[in-house]
């Protein structure tokens, strides 16, 4: 299953607190005249706000006439059929029950049909369609930022069940040291885990990333634990999953000089023999995958590929 070459699709990836759209050219696997436009958005904001935003944002690309859209953004959300499900996440509430699908085709620039996708997928999509994967039968990819995002790929398909994949293939519903993983691993719990080693208000990640480099030893244990547990937390499922490569992307993959050798060391803690041959490599596209991703699920027969 593949998409049809010389598709040109627009896309639009949507964050907590932006909207980027790109046209997407199927036969180079790359953006149109490589150019995409962000705009800022207010995840807390009404629905008709957060609408107006991706729609502006939409009307910045010059589209060829009519024809399908895809749209790529985090859950909870019910893609099959457009509606919001999000409930006490922290942002897009006001989109729950809100059919996103009836309003962004009749408000995008010749949109003739709106597909849903998962960031998390369409991210882990693009780069085995065009980034770090390409080439790699069996990925896993995952996201890290305000969360743990995930997919299990074979062959270029989504597999949601079997040996080594979390219920949906969701590593955020494992658990470490007793509870969910992402109190561990996520930009709020490493700001946590900063502030009690310092007793100071925690700057954010990225500044922490910049004191860790400058000899900072708070700094540097907080990103050394936090990602030799997730290493840990993920062992199990990869050395019976069995890819050969694990992609990692999402904004603290940005520090990526303090992140590869706690994970690698915390895999191989979990079990070096079955772990030890698996790449780990950061995104070759981290922002532009997820634009990729979805527009290759949107044009490969219409439907998601997937293993049942």
């Amino acid at each position: 299953m593949s998409p049809g070459d010389g598709s040109v699709v627009p896309v639009l990836e949507v964050g907590g607190t932006h909207v980027t759209s790109a046209c997407v050219d199927i036969g180079t696997r790359g953006l149109r005249s490589c150019r995409s436009f962000r705009e800022p958005m207010d995840g807390d904001g009404s629905a008709e706000e957060i609408l107006s935003a991706l729609v502006r944002c939409a009307r910045r690309l010059a589209t060829d006439g009519s024809g399908p859209w895809a749209v790529a953004l985090p859950g909870p959300f019910d893609y099959e059929r457009g509606f919001g499900r999000y409930e006490g996440v922290g942002k897009f509430d006001a989109l729950r029950d809100f059919d996103l699908r009836t309003a962004l085709t009749a408000a995008l620039p010749g949109a003739t049909t709106v597909s849903f996708w998962n960031d998390a997928d369409a991210f882990v999509l693009g780069e085995w369609w065009a980034g770090a994967a390409r080439g790699h039968r069996s990925v896993v990819g995952i996201t890290l930022g305000t969360g743990v995002g995930s997919c299990f790929l074979r062959d270029g398909r989504i597999v949601r069940q079997g040996p080594g994949i979390p219920p949906d293939g969701r590593v955020h519903t494992l658990r470490y040291a007793g509870g969910p993983v992402e109190e561990t691993v996520s930009r709020r719990a490493l700001r946590r885990a900063y502030a009690r080693a310092t007793g100071a208000s925690p700057p954010d990640v990225r500044e922490i990333a910049r004191r860790a480099r400058e000899g900072d030893e708070a700094a540097a244990d907080v990103f050394a634990e936090t990602f030799s547990a997730l290493g840990r937390v993920l062992g199990p499922s990869l050395a019976a999953f069995e890819p050969t490569v694990l992609v990692v992307g999402g904004a603290i993959a940005g520090a990526w000089d303090l992140v590869a050798e706690p994970l690698r060391a915390g895999l191989d803690e979990a079990d070096h023999t079955r772990t030890r041959h698996i790449v780990i490599a950061p995104a070759q596209q981290p922002t532009q995958a997820p634009l990729l991703g979805a527009a290759y699920l949107a044009t490969a027969c219409g439907e998601e590929p997937r293993e049942r």
